[in-house]
């Protein structure tokens, strides 16, 4: 990987783990922030800073003498607004702030095909499309995905902007089959995001080489390198239900009720 010395936000999330796991042989440090210590326990050559993502100062410190960020911190699903601002907006700017201030080179943003959620099944997106976010928590990280384009565009950060789709350990429902992210295929994306050159800005989904899926990965994933492996048609047999007919490919957080802020 070009960069030695990258944060890692959200690092006691589910995600954090798996990158985690598939970073950290690679890397001088691999600095960990979150709320609390992520398990398992930090080991060489990862440390530990503790950060609240809305406070300004406990994330400049965290992103200190960093190369790079992976930024995946932030609240995962619909949520009120109130509880969505902190870590979603705040949090975001804040990252993105203190990268350019302190020189970070590469910001990789974690997005979520959330984004786009509103965008009919069959019409296959490549990351370029306008945002159509199926809900609050998806317009937190359009949002998020704008920030990464403002500061690649006026201070020259590096921004590549990941529209994660389902990651699980194996797909656990029919609308799996075309968003699964596998953790094989996470950790090799993420890997390419801080390997590949010449990265001024890009958005891409974050899926693996699945048969049914509703993405495209093509020139975006041909730029940083990233081959996914895995596909969930492997697992078709056990969860395929044949009454799933959805319109939106947010289905089922299109509904109006999804979350219960509404």
């Amino acid at each position: 990987m070009i960069f030695r010395r990258v944060l890692l936000t959200g690092a006691a999330g589910r995600i954090g783990a798996c990158l985690r796991a598939g970073l950290r042989a690679e890397l001088d440090e691999l600095r960990l922030t979150d709320l609390r210590p992520p398990e398992p326990r930090p080991i060489p050559p990862e440390t530990f800073v503790a950060a609240d993502l809305a406070e300004r100062e406990a994330v400049s410190r965290a992103v200190e003498g960093m190369e790079a960020v992976v930024h995946l911190g932030g609240v995962a699903d619909e949520a009120p607004f109130d509880e969505l601002v902190g870590p979603n907006l705040i949090g975001a700017f804040n990252v993105f702030d203190a990268a350019r201030r302190a020189g970070v080179r590469r910001v990789v943003y974690a997005s979520s095909n959330r984004a786009t959620g509103f965008y009919p099944v069959g019409q296959r997106l490549a990351g370029e499309e306008t945002p159509r976010p199926d809900g609050l928590y998806g317009a937190t990280k359009a949002f998020g995905e704008a920030l990464a384009r403002m500061y690649s565009d006026r201070f020259g950060l590096e921004a590549i902007c990941v529209r994660i789709g389902s990651f699980e350990e194996r797909p656990s429902d029919a609308r799996n089959l075309s968003t699964w992210l596998s953790p094989g295929d996470a950790q090799r994306l993420f890997r390419a995001c801080l390997s590949a050159r010449g990265i001024g800005f890009l958005t891409l989904y974050g899926a693996s080489a699945n048969r049914r899926s509703w993405w495209k990965l093509g020139e975006a994933a041909r730029r940083l390198g990233y081959e996914p492996r895995d596909d969930a048609e492997r697992f078709a047999a056990e969860i395929e239900d044949p009454g799933w007919r959805p319109e939106w490919q947010g289905d089922p957080f299109t509904d109006p009720a999804y979350g219960g802020w509404a």
